[in-house]
């Protein structure tokens, strides 16, 4: 299904303007995935993209996921509560000094707790760590509701807007297939 779409570009240049939010979450334990995981990324971006139009990788093949971990100064986090993913993040280190934040979200049960502020100032705590000179990512109108709200609650400005035509299914198709609660 054809429909319009805004993607919003946003950056920090300084680590002075992240705007941190920080929360005693217990059994929270946010750790690197040390060993590039094809499985581990694609079980992570259905998990957490399903119900909002991550539809980009799905069609990927298992060397294609390969590719993607093993990339030069790509990074994964994993938020774990209680031993449970949770969430993840990925930086993306790039020739430029410039980090980028390809992928970032929770899983469905996680939301709404107040987690995605605490874990998107790690998120960008890291990438500073990483030697960038700049921080950027980008999200759209079918991401999370609060996804962009919280991008600039951190201290993220938008820097530029795309609009466009995406094709894209009738509804989020979940993690797996027949998965997806809007179905129900």
């Amino acid at each position: 299904m054809k429909r319009e779409v805004t993607t919003y570009y946003l950056e920090m240049t300084d680590p002075g303007e992240l705007r941190p939010k920080t929360l005693a979450i217990e059994g929270l334990d946010i750790r690197q995935a040390e060993t590039p995981s094809p499985e581990l990324n694609r079980f992570l971006y259905t998990a957490v993209g399903g119900d909002w139009f991550w539809t980009d990788r799905l069609g990927w093949n298992f060397r294609q996921w390969q590719e993607w971990v093993n990339r030069p100064g790509l990074r994964t986090w994993v938020a774990y509560v209680s031993g449970t993913p949770a969430g993840y993040f990925e930086l993306h280190a790039q020739p430029d000094d410039d980090v980028e934040i390809p992928s970032f979200g929770l899983l469905p049960q996680f939301t709404g707790q107040g987690i995605g502020g605490h874990f998107l100032t790690i998120a960008v705590e890291k990438a500073w760590q990483m030697g960038a000179k700049r921080v950027w990512l980008h999200t759209c109108d079918f991401d999370h509701p609060h996804a962009l709200s919280n991008y600039k609650a951190r201290g993220f400005r938008v820097v530029r807007e795309k609009r466009g035509i995406e094709d894209l299914p009738e509804r989020p198709i979940g993690p797996w297939p027949g998965s997806n609660k809007h179905l129900a």
